[in-house]
């Protein structure tokens, strides 16, 4: 008979300086350099050995694939953040490398947060997270900042190609490339960026679209669209695993997320913007350059 050689270890995975302990087989290592990209606040040295006593460490499923894996640890990194009033926003971050003012883009998928990230990257502006920011929400009095987020900054190709045909290198059958080793376009924020403007996007498809518009949103929109942004984490399929990541989340975290997010469109004013990426990139410019002239709260910097 086939001897069994499968053994579990216990592995600690860093985000933002915070430790998740995951109880894995030895092809979690093997993978990894597939999987860290995709966690927020991970680099690629992030995966240390842990201890195997540990009680507490989160168990991932044998033979899971790397994608459920990654949904998996996403999930658990969510409940970590939370505990200690970060958010994981599905939103992409860049900062202004001249005054480090950092600006966030929130929408959903398709709706062209990465065609306006390259747009204000073309501008200076530099990515400090590519899919999920983690978002310190913590302080009380203090403006949110940006202390990590995904290292992946993944693009559609055709879309990209039609608005900067010069970026993105033709893949043959690919459906979505990774644009994160762009010269200059990733910078792993090396402290924590203030956020001075935070902007919902729509892009039009039309390569001859205008300026489009600005809004503010009101409260309430603004409150449900931060609620949205901040279960992304948790509104995943898993392929091959009957467990519901929304289910992870207790009423207790669920409560203190509310608060969060209630704090945070209080906090930053969130606007809606629609046209053209260079366009829209413009206009995030001139909002986050009044963000940097509005007083922030005593003792932030």
């Amino acid at each position: 008979m086939p001897v069994n050689t499968f053994v579990e270890r216990v592995y600690e995975v860093v985000s933002a300086g915070r430790v998740l302990e995951v109880r894995a087989g030895s092809e979690f290592v093997s993978r990894w350099d597939e999987i860290a990209r995709h966690l927020p606040g991970v680099p690629r040295d992030g995966l240390g050995p842990g201890s195997d006593t540990s009680t507490t460490a989160v168990r991932l499923p044998r033979g899971a694939r790397v994608g459920d894996v990654r949904r998996l640890l996403n999930a658990q990194l969510h409940l970590l953040h939370l505990a200690h009033g970060t958010l994981c926003l599905h939103a992409v971050a860049l900062r202004d490398p001249a005054g480090g003012r950092v600006v966030v883009l929130l929408g959903g998928h398709g709706a062209g947060k990465t065609l306006v990230a390259l747009a204000l990257f073309q501008r200076g502006w530099r990515a400090m997270a590519g899919d999920v920011t983690l978002m310190d929400c913590s302080a009380d009095g203090l403006s949110p900042r940006v202390v990590g987020g995904t290292a992946a900054f993944l693009a559609r190709p055709g879309p990209t190609r039609r608005w900067f045909p010069d970026l993105v290198p033709r893949v043959a059958d690919e459906d979505r490339v990774d644009l994160s080793c762009l010269p200059g376009l990733w910078e792993p924020p090396s402290e924590p960026g203030l956020v001075v403007a935070a902007v919902l996007v729509d892009v039009d498809g039309d390569p001859a679209a205008g300026g489009g518009a600005v809004e503010a949103l009101d409260g309430h929109t603004a409150a449900t669209v931060w609620w949205r942004a901040s279960g992304h984490l948790l509104e995943r399929l898993l392929d091959d695993t009957p467990v519901v990541l929304r289910l992870l989340e207790d009423d207790a975290a669920a409560t203190r997320r509310l608060s969060l997010v209630r704090d945070l469109a209080c906090k930053i004013p969130l606007h809606a913007a629609w046209g053209a990426p260079a366009p829209i990139a413009d206009r995030i410019e001139r909002l986050a350059h009044i963000g940097m002239l509005r007083p922030v709260a005593e003792g932030s910097s």
